[in-house]
C-alpha cells in the first residue's frame, strides 16, 4: 500500500505559520501603501510570497521596513478569524481591490482557483481576519500571530510577476519570505542558501566552463562548451551501458515531423501551448518535436509483432523543443532545448509489473552511483473532473492503470506518495524527487503508463491466442535530460565530479621550462590509456598552475620537475589534498584507469 514519506505540507504546522505571515506581511505593505493592491499570497517549499500592485517600486530599505513592522504586528497576538460570506458580502468587502474581485467572480461562477483552473467543486467564500486586515482566503492559518515566532521568519527578496502567470496581464510585485517554526530552522534554511549559491549551476557552469547562453542564440537554448560536451558523453556512456545491459535497442528520429502526427497522438490538443509553433512548407504544416514518442510509436507500428517478441524497448537520445514561458526559463533546470534519456517499452498486460518495476530499479542503480541519499517516488494520479479536458476520457482504465502502478511499487516494496491530478494526459506515472548532498530538491526523473495512445496508433501484437492486442507503453526518463542532469550533478558535486565524469581527469604540470617536453609526453600516454589530460607548459609559476588546476577542480595534478624527469617519475597531487611523491606514471595510470573503470567516488 502506498506509505506516506513525510507529512503533507498541505497539512502542516510550517503551512499554516507561513501562509499565516503571508497574510501578516501584506497587512504590512498595505499599511505602507494604502493605496496598493493586492493579489494572492500562497505559501511554497521554502517559505511564501504574496503579489502586489503598488504606485512605486520596492527597494531592499523597504524589505527591512516590511520585517520590523511583521515583528510589531506578530507581538500583538492577533487572532486568525474565519467567517464564511456570500460573494455579495465579498464584493462589498473587497470594494477597491480589483484582483480580489476577479477572484471572487471565478469562485462565483466556475469554481477557479486564482490561476483560472478549476476547482474539485465549487468551494465557499471566505474570509480571514486579524486586527484590522482582512484577507480572501480558504486557509488555514495558524490560530494567532503569537504562533508566528519573531526570530523564526524574514523578507527575503522581490521579483517580478505577471497576475496569474499570465504574459499578457500586468506585472506585479512580488515579495518572497521565509518562516520556520524556530530561528535554528531559520538560521539552518539561510546557511543552506548560502551554500546553494556557492554551487549554483549557473555560477559553476560558467566557472568551470560547462555551458552558456547567448542572447542572439536565444533564451533557453544551451551551447555546451567541450568540458561540457565530455560530461554529456560521459552520461551517454553510462546509460547506454545500463539500457544495453536491460535489453534496450537504440533508435534515432528527425526533429521535426508533420502537424498530422501529433494530432493522432493527441499532444496537440493538450499541450499545443507548450511547442513552438509551426512551420509551413508546400501547404503541410511541421511542428519541432516536443518529445519522441510519437516516432517512437511509428517504429513499433512499422511492421508486424508477436507475443514473442515483446517486451520491445527503444531508446533514444533525442532532442527535443518545447516553449517553456520566458519568466519560467531557469539556468539548465528549465530551457526550451533538451536531450531526452528517453525510451519507450512496449509490453502486454502480464508484462507489466516487470517492466515497470525494472525501471524503477535502474532508478535505484542511478542514486547509487551518484550518492543520492535522500528522494520521493510520487504517484502522479488523474483527477475525474478533468476528464475529457486535461485527461484522455477513460475513467474505467485510469482507475485500472493506476491499481496496477499501486500494486507494482507495493510488491516491489518501493515506498511513494499520492498526489492527485498530476499525471500525464495519457495515463498515471511515477514522478521522482531527489534531493542533492546539501538538501535542495529537484524534480528528476519519470516512469509514466500510456493506456491510450497505443490505440490512436492502431498499435498491436498478436497474442498467445492468436489474437490482436494493444500494448501498453511505458515512457521513461531515469536521467531526466541532459540539461537538468548536469545541472543537479554541477551542484550536488560543487563541481567536484567523479574522476570518471570529470572534463580534465589529470592537469600536467611543469615545474619549469627544462620539463615542458617531458609533461607533455606524459599527458599523451594518459590520453593514450583513455585518460583525458593536458599538460600546463605555460610561463607562470608551478604555485600559479596549480591554483589554475584548482579552480578548474581537476581530480588529478601530476607535478614534474628536473629530479622526477631524470628518475622517469611523477608526482602526485589530488583535488583532496593527499600527496604522493615520486611515483611511477604506470603505477598512477593503474590507480586512474580503475576509479574510471568503476566509476568509483573516490580520487
Amino acid at each position: 500500500m502506498a506509505q506516506q514519506v513525510q507529512e503533507r505540507y498541505e497539512d502542516s504546522k510550517l503551512y499554516r505559520i507561513r501562509h499565516s505571515a503571508a497574510h501578516v506581511m501584506a497587512r504590512a505593505v498595505m499599511e505602507m501603501f494604502p493605496d496598493g493592491k493586492v493579489t494572492i499570497g500562497p505559501p511554497v517549499d521554502n517559505g511564501f510570497y504574496y503579489d502586489f500592485d503598488l504606485p512605486r517600486n520596492l527597494t531592499p530599505e523597504d524589505l527591512a521596513l516590511i520585517e520590523k513592522r511583521m515583528r510589531q504586528i506578530v507581538q500583538g497576538k492577533h487572532e486568525f478569524q474565519k467567517t464564511v460570506i456570500s460573494a455579495e458580502e465579498a464584493k462589498k468587502v473587497f470594494a477597491d481591490q480589483p484582483y480580489k474581485l476577479e477572484l471572487i467572480e471565478g469562485l462565483e461562477k466556475g469554481g477557479l482557483d486564482e490561476y483560472g483552473n478549476p476547482l474539485n467543486e465549487k468551494p465557499e467564500i471566505s474570509i480571514y481576519r486579524h486586527d484590522t486586515f482582512v484577507d480572501l482566503c480558504r486557509g488555514p492559518h495558524v490560530e494567532s500571530t503569537k504562533d508566528i515566532k519573531q526570530d523564526a521568519f524574514k523578507i527575503m527578496s522581490i521579483a517580478g510577476a505577471y497576475w496569474r502567470g499570465d504574459e499578457k496581464n500586468k506585472m506585479l510585485q512580488r515579495v518572497y519570505g521565509t518562516a520556520w517554526e524556530s530561528k535554528k530552522e531559520l538560521e539552518d534554511y539561510l546557511h543552506q542558501l548560502e551554500e546553494a549559491k556557492k554551487r549554483d549551476h549557473r555560477k559553476l557552469g560558467k566557472e568551470l566552463e560547462i555551458f552558456i547562453f547567448d542572447d542572439e542564440v536565444g533564451p533557453g537554448l544551451p551551447l555546451w562548451l567541450p568540458n561540457g560536451g565530455v560530461m554529456i558523453e560521459e552520461l551517454e556512456k553510462l546509460a547506454k551501458e545500463m539500457e544495453e545491459k536491460a535489453g534496450y535497442v537504440r533508435v534515432r528520429t528527425p526533429n521535426i515531423t508533420k502537424e498530422d502526427l501529433f494530432i493522432r497522438s493527441g499532444h496537440l490538443p493538450y499541450y499545443a501551448e507548450s511547442m513552438y509553433p509551426p512551420m509551413e512548407l508546400e501547404g503541410v504544416k511541421y511542428y519541432i518535436k516536443p518529445m519522441n514518442c510519437p516516432m517512437h510509436h511509428k517504429i513499433f507500428g512499422s511492421k508486424g509483432r508477436s507475443y514473442r517478441d515483446l517486451p520491445i524497448r527503444l531508446a533514444e537520445y533525442g532532442t527535443c523543443y518545447r516553449y517553456e514561458k520566458s519568466g519560467e526559463l531557469f539556468g539548465l533546470m528549465r530551457v526550451r532545448s533538451m536531450q531526452m534519456n528517453d525510451a519507450h517499452i512496449y509490453c502486454g498486460e502480464d508484462q507489466f509489473e516487470q517492466e515497470f518495476m525494472g525501471v524503477i530499479d535502474l532508478y535505484h542503480k542511478y542514486f547509487e552511483l551518484f550518492g543520492i541519499e535522500k528522494y520521493v517516488m510520487r504517484l502522479s494520479l488523474h483527477a475525474k473532473q478533468g476528464l475529457g479536458k486535461k485527461y484522455v476520457d477513460n475513467e474505467r482504465l485510469w482507475l485500472k492503470t493506476e491499481d496496477m502502478v499501486r500494486r507494482a511499487m507495493d510488491n516491489g516494496g518501493v515506498p511513494y506518495v499520492e498526489r492527485t491530478d498530476e499525471a500525464a494526459f495519457y495515463g498515471p506515472k511515477i514522478d521522482v524527487q531527489i534531493w542533492s548532498a546539501i538538501g535542495r530538491e529537484f524534480s528528476l526523473a519519470t516512469n509514466q503508463v500510456d493506456f491510450a495512445v497505443p490505440e490512436r496508433f492502431d498499435l498491436k501484437f498478436m497474442n498467445k491466442e492468436g489474437a490482436d492486442e494493444i500494448p501498453l507503453c511505458i515512457h521513461r526518463a531515469p536521467l531526466s535530460t541532459h540539461e537538468r542532469m548536469v545541472g543537479f550533478l554541477l551542484e550536488h558535486y560543487a563541481g567536484n565530479f567523479p574522476v570518471w565524469l570529470s572534463p580534465e581527469q589529470v592537469r600536467v604540470i611543469s615545474i619549469t621550462d627544462s620539463q615542458n617536453e617531458y609533461a607533455e609526453n606524459i599527458a599523451a600516454e594518459l590520453r593514450d590509456n583513455g585518460i583525458r589530460a593536458h599538460a600546463d607548459i605555460s610561463a607562470q609559476r608551478m604555485n600559479a598552475k596549480i591554483r589554475g588546476a584548482q579552480l578548474m577542480k581537476v581530480p588529478y595534478m601530476i607535478v614534474v620537475g628536473a629530479n622526477e624527469m631524470e628518475a622517469n617519475q611523477v608526482s602526485l597531487r589530488a583535488r583532496d589534498g593527499s600527496q604522493q611523491n615520486n611515483i611511477s606514471l604506470a603505477e598512477f595510470i593503474v590507480r586512474a584507469k580503475d576509479r574510471i573503470s568503476r566509476r568509483a567516488s573516490e580520487l
